[in-house]
Protein backbone atom coordinates (compact mmCIF):
# COMPACT_ATOMS: atom_id res chain seq x y z
CA UNK A 1 0.00 0.00 0.00
CA UNK A 2 2.35 2.46 1.12
CA UNK A 3 5.50 3.81 -0.95
CA UNK A 4 6.45 6.01 -3.65
CA UNK A 5 8.39 9.15 -4.26
CA UNK A 6 8.74 10.97 -1.50
CA UNK A 7 7.04 14.30 -1.71
CA UNK A 8 -30.07 -24.67 -11.77
CA UNK A 9 -27.55 -26.44 -9.96
CA UNK A 10 -23.92 -27.60 -9.57
CA UNK A 11 -22.00 -30.38 -11.67
CA UNK A 12 -22.59 -34.11 -10.53
CA UNK A 13 -20.20 -35.22 -8.47
CA UNK A 14 -17.44 -36.72 -10.22
CA UNK A 15 -17.77 -34.07 -12.69
CA UNK A 16 -17.17 -31.60 -9.70
CA UNK A 17 -14.48 -33.69 -8.36
CA UNK A 18 -12.23 -34.00 -11.45
CA UNK A 19 -12.99 -30.16 -12.59
CA UNK A 20 -11.71 -29.30 -9.33
CA UNK A 21 -8.94 -31.69 -9.56
CA UNK A 22 -8.01 -30.55 -12.96
CA UNK A 23 -8.19 -26.76 -11.33
CA UNK A 24 -5.54 -27.76 -9.13
CA UNK A 25 -3.57 -29.46 -11.18
CA UNK A 26 -2.87 -26.40 -13.19
CA UNK A 27 -2.34 -23.97 -9.95
CA UNK A 28 0.49 -25.99 -9.31
CA UNK A 29 2.02 -25.20 -12.59
CA UNK A 30 3.54 -21.50 -11.33
CA UNK A 31 6.83 -23.96 -10.88
CA UNK A 32 8.40 -25.61 -8.00
CA UNK A 33 6.67 -28.65 -5.96
CA UNK A 34 3.00 -27.82 -5.94
CA UNK A 35 0.64 -30.48 -4.75
CA UNK A 36 -3.22 -31.25 -4.13
CA UNK A 37 -4.98 -34.00 -4.63
CA UNK A 38 -8.18 -33.54 -2.62
CA UNK A 39 -11.64 -31.23 -2.46
CA UNK A 40 -13.77 -31.05 0.65
CA UNK A 41 -14.93 -34.60 1.62
CA UNK A 42 -18.26 -32.91 2.39
CA UNK A 43 -20.11 -30.21 -0.67
CA UNK A 44 -20.22 -26.68 1.57
CA UNK A 45 -23.19 -24.59 2.02
CA UNK A 46 -23.30 -21.52 -1.04
CA UNK A 47 -23.67 -19.15 2.02
CA UNK A 48 -19.78 -20.01 3.62
CA UNK A 49 -21.37 -21.71 7.16
CA UNK A 50 -20.50 -25.36 6.63
CA UNK A 51 -17.98 -26.73 8.93
CA UNK A 52 -14.05 -27.13 7.77
CA UNK A 53 -15.37 -26.05 4.44
CA UNK A 54 -11.92 -25.05 2.40
CA UNK A 55 -10.03 -27.83 3.69
CA UNK A 56 -8.91 -30.21 1.28
CA UNK A 57 -8.71 -27.00 -1.06
CA UNK A 58 -4.60 -26.76 -2.05
CA UNK A 59 -3.98 -27.73 1.55
CA UNK A 60 -0.05 -28.76 0.33
CA UNK A 61 1.40 -26.53 -1.94
CA UNK A 62 4.80 -25.26 -2.64
CA UNK A 63 6.84 -23.34 -4.84
CA UNK A 64 10.35 -22.11 -4.97
CA UNK A 65 11.33 -20.56 -8.14
CA UNK A 66 14.28 -18.71 -9.09
CA UNK A 67 13.12 -15.16 -10.27
CA UNK A 68 15.83 -13.85 -12.62
CA UNK A 69 14.05 -10.26 -13.16
CA UNK A 70 17.31 -7.67 -11.95
CA UNK A 71 14.63 -6.44 -9.65
CA UNK A 72 14.53 -9.42 -7.75
CA UNK A 73 17.55 -11.80 -8.74
CA UNK A 74 16.50 -14.41 -6.17
CA UNK A 75 14.21 -17.25 -5.24
CA UNK A 76 10.65 -16.88 -4.66
CA UNK A 77 9.44 -19.21 -2.12
CA UNK A 78 5.64 -19.61 -0.57
CA UNK A 79 4.25 -23.03 1.42
CA UNK A 80 0.60 -23.73 2.24
CA UNK A 81 -0.74 -26.00 4.60
CA UNK A 82 -3.86 -26.77 7.08
CA UNK A 83 -3.08 -28.17 10.34
CA UNK A 84 -6.10 -28.49 12.55
CA UNK A 85 -9.14 -24.93 11.47
CA UNK A 86 -6.29 -22.93 9.94
CA UNK A 87 -4.67 -22.68 6.50
CA UNK A 88 -1.16 -21.33 7.26
CA UNK A 89 1.14 -19.75 4.53
CA UNK A 90 5.27 -19.26 5.57
CA UNK A 91 6.78 -16.97 2.60
CA UNK A 92 9.41 -14.64 1.55
CA UNK A 93 7.21 -12.34 -0.30
CA UNK A 94 9.02 -12.21 -3.92
CA UNK A 95 7.37 -12.43 -6.66
CA UNK A 96 7.45 -15.61 -8.92
CA UNK A 97 6.90 -13.65 -11.96
CA UNK A 98 8.61 -10.82 -14.13
CA UNK A 99 8.50 -7.68 -12.36
CA UNK A 100 9.05 -3.71 -13.50
CA UNK A 101 12.24 -2.35 -12.86
CA UNK A 102 12.57 -1.08 -9.02
CA UNK A 103 13.29 1.02 -8.10
CA UNK A 104 12.35 3.64 -10.67
CA UNK A 105 11.58 7.40 -10.86
CA UNK A 106 8.53 7.16 -8.99
CA UNK A 107 9.18 4.26 -6.72
CA UNK A 108 12.19 5.18 -4.82
CA UNK A 109 12.27 1.55 -3.12
CA UNK A 110 13.85 -1.90 -3.57
CA UNK A 111 12.36 -5.31 -3.76
CA UNK A 112 13.53 -7.34 -0.84
CA UNK A 113 12.92 -10.88 0.84
CA UNK A 114 10.45 -10.75 3.76
CA UNK A 115 9.06 -12.75 6.35
CA UNK A 116 5.67 -13.23 5.68
CA UNK A 117 3.55 -15.86 8.00
CA UNK A 118 -0.32 -15.85 7.87
CA UNK A 119 -3.62 -17.96 9.41
CA UNK A 120 -6.14 -17.54 7.84
CA UNK A 121 -9.62 -19.93 8.63
CA UNK A 122 -10.82 -22.99 7.08
CA UNK A 123 -13.87 -22.40 7.97
CA UNK A 124 -14.69 -19.04 6.72
CA UNK A 125 -18.78 -17.91 7.29
CA UNK A 126 -20.39 -15.28 5.64
CA UNK A 127 -21.60 -12.34 8.30
CA UNK A 128 -22.84 -10.39 5.23
CA UNK A 129 -21.45 -7.15 6.90
CA UNK A 130 -18.30 -5.58 4.94
CA UNK A 131 -15.61 -5.12 7.38
CA UNK A 132 -12.63 -3.11 5.80
CA UNK A 133 -9.46 -4.50 5.66
CA UNK A 134 -5.68 -3.43 5.72
CA UNK A 135 -2.92 -1.28 8.14
CA UNK A 136 -3.51 -2.13 11.44
CA UNK A 137 -6.53 -4.32 10.80
CA UNK A 138 -5.48 -6.92 8.92
CA UNK A 139 -3.92 -7.98 5.83
CA UNK A 140 -6.90 -8.07 3.12
CA UNK A 141 -5.06 -11.22 1.53
CA UNK A 142 -2.08 -13.04 -0.50
CA UNK A 143 -1.78 -14.56 -3.54
CA UNK A 144 -0.89 -18.06 -3.84
CA UNK A 145 2.53 -17.28 -4.64
CA UNK A 146 3.03 -15.56 -1.25
CA UNK A 147 2.59 -11.83 -2.03
CA UNK A 148 0.31 -9.43 -0.23
CA UNK A 149 -2.65 -8.10 -1.79
CA UNK A 150 -2.95 -4.13 -0.41
CA UNK A 151 -5.27 -2.31 -2.72
CA UNK A 152 -4.68 1.31 -1.24
CA UNK A 153 -2.39 3.19 -0.82
CA UNK A 154 -0.59 5.73 1.95
CA UNK A 155 -0.99 8.70 -0.08
CA UNK A 156 -3.42 11.98 0.37
CA UNK A 157 -4.61 15.67 -0.11
CA UNK A 158 -5.73 17.86 2.17
CA UNK A 159 -9.14 19.84 0.90
CA UNK A 160 -7.18 22.71 -1.30
CA UNK A 161 -5.02 20.23 -2.85
CA UNK A 162 -2.32 21.82 -2.49
CA UNK A 163 -0.71 20.12 0.07
CA UNK A 164 -0.49 16.04 -1.24
CA UNK A 165 2.20 13.56 -0.64
CA UNK A 166 2.13 10.15 -1.65
CA UNK A 167 3.27 8.67 1.66
CA UNK A 168 2.50 9.84 4.63
CA UNK A 169 -1.13 12.38 5.99
CA UNK A 170 -1.11 15.22 4.29
CA UNK A 171 -5.13 15.41 4.67
CA UNK A 172 -8.42 13.22 4.28
CA UNK A 173 -8.29 12.64 0.56
CA UNK A 174 -6.83 9.16 -0.43
CA UNK A 175 -5.23 8.39 -3.52
CA UNK A 176 -5.77 5.94 -5.66
CA UNK A 177 -2.41 3.72 -7.16
CA UNK A 178 -4.79 2.52 -10.06
CA UNK A 179 -7.08 4.17 -12.33
CA UNK A 180 -5.94 8.18 -12.21
CA UNK A 181 -3.43 10.12 -13.58
CA UNK A 182 -2.35 12.96 -11.35
CA UNK A 183 -0.15 10.96 -9.00
CA UNK A 184 2.31 8.14 -10.34
CA UNK A 185 3.29 5.63 -7.89
CA UNK A 186 5.37 3.45 -10.51
CA UNK A 187 2.93 0.66 -10.73
CA UNK A 188 4.50 -1.91 -12.84
CA UNK A 189 2.78 -4.59 -15.83
CA UNK A 190 1.41 -6.52 -12.86
CA UNK A 191 -0.49 -3.47 -10.57
CA UNK A 192 1.99 -3.70 -8.56
CA UNK A 193 4.91 -1.71 -6.88
CA UNK A 194 6.88 -2.08 -3.81
CA UNK A 195 6.77 -0.76 -0.13
CA UNK A 196 9.22 1.71 1.76
CA UNK A 197 10.00 -1.94 3.68
CA UNK A 198 10.82 -3.66 1.06
CA UNK A 199 7.29 -5.18 -0.01
CA UNK A 200 6.21 -6.15 -2.88
CA UNK A 201 2.22 -5.98 -3.05
CA UNK A 202 -0.65 -6.00 -5.67
CA UNK A 203 -3.11 -2.93 -5.78
CA UNK A 204 -4.88 -4.70 -9.17
CA UNK A 205 -4.59 -8.21 -11.48
CA UNK A 206 -1.56 -9.92 -10.73
CA UNK A 207 -1.14 -10.15 -14.36
CA UNK A 208 2.00 -11.98 -14.57
CA UNK A 209 1.34 -14.40 -11.88
CA UNK A 210 -2.44 -15.10 -13.99
CA UNK A 211 -0.09 -15.66 -16.90
CA UNK A 212 1.99 -18.83 -15.56
CA UNK A 213 -1.31 -20.50 -14.15
CA UNK A 214 -2.27 -20.31 -18.29
CA UNK A 215 -5.73 -21.00 -17.51
CA UNK A 216 -7.17 -18.35 -20.15
CA UNK A 217 -11.07 -18.00 -19.51
CA UNK A 218 -11.41 -20.56 -17.30
CA UNK A 219 -12.35 -19.32 -13.53
CA UNK A 220 -8.90 -19.27 -11.97
CA UNK A 221 -8.12 -19.34 -7.82
CA UNK A 222 -5.19 -17.00 -7.40
CA UNK A 223 -5.45 -16.92 -3.98
CA UNK A 224 -7.28 -16.41 -0.22
CA UNK A 225 -8.72 -13.16 1.58
CA UNK A 226 -7.66 -12.72 4.93
CA UNK A 227 -11.45 -13.69 5.85
CA UNK A 228 -10.46 -17.34 4.71
CA UNK A 229 -12.74 -17.18 1.54
CA UNK A 230 -11.10 -17.36 -1.73
CA UNK A 231 -10.08 -14.78 -4.42
CA UNK A 232 -10.32 -15.59 -8.42
CA UNK A 233 -8.67 -14.13 -11.65
CA UNK A 234 -10.91 -11.66 -13.56
CA UNK A 235 -13.57 -14.14 -14.94
CA UNK A 236 -16.26 -15.99 -13.44
CA UNK A 237 -19.47 -17.88 -14.42
CA UNK A 238 -22.21 -16.26 -16.27
CA UNK A 239 -24.58 -17.63 -14.15
CA UNK A 240 -22.86 -17.88 -10.67
CA UNK A 241 -25.45 -21.21 -9.48
CA UNK A 242 -24.44 -22.85 -12.89
CA UNK A 243 -20.78 -24.32 -14.01
CA UNK A 244 -21.65 -25.04 -17.40
CA UNK A 245 -22.92 -21.73 -18.43
CA UNK A 246 -19.94 -20.13 -19.43
CA UNK A 247 -17.40 -17.90 -18.35
CA UNK A 248 -16.92 -13.46 -18.87
CA UNK A 249 -14.96 -11.14 -17.20
CA UNK A 250 -17.01 -9.86 -13.91
CA UNK A 251 -17.27 -6.10 -13.53
CA UNK A 252 -17.39 -4.40 -9.92
CA UNK A 253 -20.46 -2.75 -8.89
CA UNK A 254 -18.88 0.56 -8.12
CA UNK A 255 -18.58 3.97 -10.20
CA UNK A 256 -17.73 7.62 -10.43
CA UNK A 257 -19.78 10.01 -8.57
CA UNK A 258 -21.79 12.54 -10.48
CA UNK A 259 -20.46 15.28 -8.25
CA UNK A 260 -17.59 15.29 -5.90
CA UNK A 261 -18.09 15.82 -1.72
CA UNK A 262 -18.25 18.53 -0.36
CA UNK A 263 -14.37 20.41 0.43
CA UNK A 264 -13.13 18.00 -2.17
CA UNK A 265 -9.90 19.81 -4.10
CA UNK A 266 -10.65 20.85 -7.09
CA UNK A 267 -11.65 18.66 -10.38
CA UNK A 268 -9.63 20.74 -12.44
CA UNK A 269 -6.53 19.90 -10.09
CA UNK A 270 -7.30 16.35 -9.76
CA UNK A 271 -9.33 14.35 -11.69
CA UNK A 272 -12.74 12.34 -10.49
CA UNK A 273 -11.33 9.22 -9.71
CA UNK A 274 -8.01 10.32 -7.95
CA UNK A 275 -9.37 9.74 -5.01
CA UNK A 276 -10.54 6.54 -3.09
CA UNK A 277 -13.98 8.74 -2.07
CA UNK A 278 -14.75 9.80 -5.69
CA UNK A 279 -16.36 6.46 -6.14
CA UNK A 280 -19.63 4.75 -5.25
CA UNK A 281 -21.00 1.46 -4.47
CA UNK A 282 -24.53 0.90 -6.17
CA UNK A 283 -25.87 -2.66 -5.57
CA UNK A 284 -26.63 -4.65 -8.94
CA UNK A 285 -24.64 -2.01 -10.83
CA UNK A 286 -22.27 -4.84 -11.94
CA UNK A 287 -21.85 -8.54 -10.78
CA UNK A 288 -20.29 -8.06 -7.31
CA UNK A 289 -21.18 -6.96 -3.71
CA UNK A 290 -19.16 -4.05 -2.42
CA UNK A 291 -16.39 -6.12 -1.38
CA UNK A 292 -16.01 -7.34 -5.30
CA UNK A 293 -17.72 -10.64 -3.72
CA UNK A 294 -20.17 -13.08 -4.63
CA UNK A 295 -21.72 -16.38 -4.16
CA UNK A 296 -21.89 -19.26 -6.67
CA UNK A 297 -20.41 -22.26 -7.46
CA UNK A 298 -16.63 -22.74 -8.54
CA UNK A 299 -14.52 -25.74 -9.87
CA UNK A 300 -12.86 -25.73 -6.54
CA UNK A 301 -16.04 -25.34 -4.51
CA UNK A 302 -19.05 -27.16 -6.97
CA UNK A 303 -21.70 -27.35 -4.20
CA UNK A 304 -21.12 -23.14 -3.67
CA UNK A 305 -18.97 -20.79 -1.57
CA UNK A 306 -18.69 -16.89 -0.81
CA UNK A 307 -16.05 -15.51 -2.90
CA UNK A 308 -13.96 -12.33 -3.97
CA UNK A 309 -12.59 -11.30 -7.65
CA UNK A 310 -9.61 -9.66 -8.80
CA UNK A 311 -11.44 -7.27 -11.31
CA UNK A 312 -10.38 -4.61 -14.48
CA UNK A 313 -12.70 -2.13 -12.95
CA UNK A 314 -12.53 -0.33 -9.64
CA UNK A 315 -12.26 -2.02 -7.00
CA UNK A 316 -9.64 -4.02 -9.13
CA UNK A 317 -9.23 -5.90 -5.65
CA UNK A 318 -11.64 -6.11 -2.47
CA UNK A 319 -11.14 -3.59 -0.09
CA UNK A 320 -13.37 -5.07 2.46
CA UNK A 321 -14.29 -8.91 3.54
CA UNK A 322 -17.80 -10.53 4.08
CA UNK A 323 -15.83 -13.35 6.66
CA UNK A 324 -16.46 -13.20 9.96
CA UNK A 325 -13.06 -12.00 11.69
CA UNK A 326 -11.65 -13.95 14.73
Amino acid sequence: MNLPRPARGPLNPAAALAAACAALALQACGGGGSSDSSITATPPTVDGTASGLTAGVLCSLSSSVMNSSPSVNATSSASWSCSGSSRLLSANGLPDHAVGTFPNANNPNAITAQKVSATLTLAPSNTGVATQLGGPIGVTGYVLNGVKIDPGTGGSCDNSGSSCTQLGNAGPWSMEALGQTSFNFGVDSNNAHVQPTGVYHYHGMPEGYIAKLGKGTAMTLIGWAGDGFPIYARYGYVNASDASSGTRAMKGSWRLKAAPDANRPATSLYAMGTFRQDYEYVAGLGDLDECNGRSGVTPEFPAGIYHYYATDTYPYLQRCVKGKLS
